[in-house]
């Protein structure tokens, strides 16, 4: 998308919070998230990401990825909207899985 600046967290950080507690949001199709995630991952698919208060805890930090980053920024700024203040851009799934 033209105009959007994405900011993505890198995995060392992300891991380390998951560790203290931030949620992972697997923002793909429930198809995709079934050929393969983050273990511990939720699956928000982008469609339904206005949803996530029922799944999310709005006090804790929500890491969202995806496969390349495009739909995580999307979710991300939704949820940021909705009123979920730590939320972290990871990108790719693989990016996780890699490090």
């Amino acid at each position: 998308m033209f105009g959007m600046s994405m900011n993505f967290i890198e995995c060392p950080e992300a891991r380390e919070m998951v560790v203290n507690g931030a949620q992972l949001v697997d923002v793909r199709s429930p198809q995709e998230f079934g050929m393969g995630s983050i273990p511990g991952s939720l699956n928000v698919p982008l469609q339904a990401i206005y949803s996530a208060e029922q799944h999310l805890d709005k006090r804790k930090p929500v890491i969202v990825y995806c496969v390349s980053g495009m739909r995580s920024e999307q979710a991300k700024g939704v949820l940021s909207q909705m009123g979920f203040d730590a939320v972290h851009n990871l990108g790719s799934v693989n990016k996780y899985l890699s490090c």
